[in-house]
């Protein structure tokens, strides 16, 4: 069963390795990845923005799961808390790290798994049965049966 799952989803990554590349070229960029973090430690509710771009990673990573699978709920709640259309109000700027760190979390996590399938869709043929740290987290990012 382990295998199965795990050989699909590299298939899926295969199948999907130029989509997964693009985008990672395009949230590495300076106009995403560099401008947002300046956004959030400048104080600028530009940095709201990048939900939209986690989000982003979150569809094309979707598409991945194998049928009968979905993200772990760890993944899910931190994807909900800082991906989802939280609009900058002036009252934020209080408290401002309450309001937008999440959305930094959230992108760094996305990105991360992100950049797991581009990694190990480029090097694996095969599920490996003793797996590099990378592959073992972005398996253990879905599971089976429950609800995104």
């Amino acid at each position: 069963m382990e295998d199965r799952f795990s050989d699909q989803l590299l298939q899926n990554i295969k199948k999907n390795y130029p989509q997964l590349t693009r985008l990672l070229k395009e949230i590495s960029s300076h106009w995403c990845y560099e401008d947002y973090i300046y956004r959030f430690y400048y104080g600028s509710f530009k940095v709201y923005g990048l939900q939209y771009e986690t989000r982003k990673i979150v569809e094309a990573l979707k598409k991945l799961a194998p049928e009968g699978f979905v993200f772990c709920s760890s993944f899910q709640d931190l994807i909900k808390k800082g991906a989802g259309n939280k609009q900058w109000r002036h009252s934020h700027n209080k408290n401002w790290d309450k309001h937008t760190r999440i959305f930094l979390e959230a992108f760094f996590h996305a990105k991360y798994f992100l950049e797991m399938a581009v990694k190990y869709g480029k090097v694996l043929d095969k599920s490996p049965k003793i797996m590099p740290s990378g592959w073992a987290a972005f398996l253990n990012l879905y599971r089976k049966n429950k609800k995104i």
